[in-house]
């Protein structure tokens, strides 16, 4: 009996032999391991079967699937299953889970929105993605703004106004900031005195004299900055024009520069050749005004909005 078992157990052999007594063992794969492959090549027929997967001259095999989804003109669509059809759907359904939060905050008026924590949660989350699709590209991802191009929405500085209706007035409709060059205005002593002056009100060891003048230029009829800025230079938010006491920079960036005679330099530039590179486009055209409004919230709340 122990003799049969271990000729039974004794391991087979294809039959070839090579140099007399050098033998090629037959050892099949486990029968769990075909029954796996079999399963897998008949998974593989199945999904050319059910979605598109063989490419035939100019076009390829549709499979049997199909999905229904809402196209952008609103036309509901069937067709045979694909990614960007399945994308489709799931911004449809995507969409119509957000629609009863659109609906309550169109209807809740802005003071509000922020006591209600299912709203105000919604804003955040919705929010910030509608800012990264949106306003990022300038205003860079948090809102901190990028100098030179765009203003930080997060500081409590609004060149606009920074109520909920000044906000949404923004957005909606965009905004276009312009400032006239001085190069044919003033010289270069009285570009020098302008910057001094507005240097002063961010505690700059500027020339006391130099300030002085700049103080008497800014608010005489040669220079006019007053027009814009205001007497106490503390910008008009009717045209958007900045506010030059407050030490925030947007177009002459003087924090980088390291010298008084530099940042002199960043501001007689701006005065010189002028602005008109503050332009924000009009969202209205591509935003709802629910979405408006929501970014609304949003961008209040981020910078501590009037």
């Amino acid at each position: 009996m122990s003799q049969d078992k271990k000729t039974r157990q004794a391991p087979q052999t294809t039959g070839h032999v090579w140099d007399g007594d050098l033998q090629e063992y037959n050892n099949p794969v486990p029968d769990w391991w075909l029954i796996a492959f079999y399963i897998s090549i008949a998974a593989a027929v199945g999904y050319w079967l059910v979605f598109p997967a063989w490419p035939i001259g100019g076009t390829y095999t549709k499979g049997f699937d199909t999905i229904t989804y809402v196209n952008d003109k609103g036309v509901t669509k069937t067709t045979h299953w694909n990614t960007r059809a399945l994308f489709l759907k799931k911004t449809n359904e995507a969409v119509a889970a957000q629609k009863p939060y659109y609906t309550k905050i169109a209807n809740t008026p802005f003071e509000q929105i922020a006591k209600d924590p299912d709203l105000n949660s919604f804003v955040i989350s919705a929010g910030k993605a509608l800012f990264s699709d949106n306003c990022a590209p300038c205003h860079q991802q948090g809102g901190g703004g990028k100098m030179g191009l765009a203003p930080n929405l997060t500081d409590d500085d609004w060149l606009y106004g920074g109520h909920f209706t000044q906000i949404q007035q923004t957005i909606t409709n965009g905004r276009h900031g312009y400032m006239p060059p001085f190069k044919t205005v003033l010289n270069d002593t009285q570009m020098t005195e302008l910057a001094d002056y507005v240097l002063s009100f961010s505690k700059v060891p500027v020339n006391p004299a130099s300030a002085q003048a700049g103080n008497a230029l800014f608010h005489s009829e040669t220079a006019a900055c007053y027009y814009c800025h205001g007497a106490d230079a503390k910008g008009r938010t009717v045209i958007g024009s900045k506010n030059l006491t407050d030490n925030i920079w947007l177009w002459a960036n003087v924090p980088a520069a390291q010298t008084v005679a530099d940042k002199e330099n960043v501001i007689k530039n701006v005065i010189y050749h002028g602005l008109d590179k503050g332009v924000m486009p009009a969202w209205k055209d591509r935003l709802s005004a629910d979405q408006i409004k929501l970014l609304t919230v949003y961008e209040h709340d981020l910078g501590g909005g009037q």
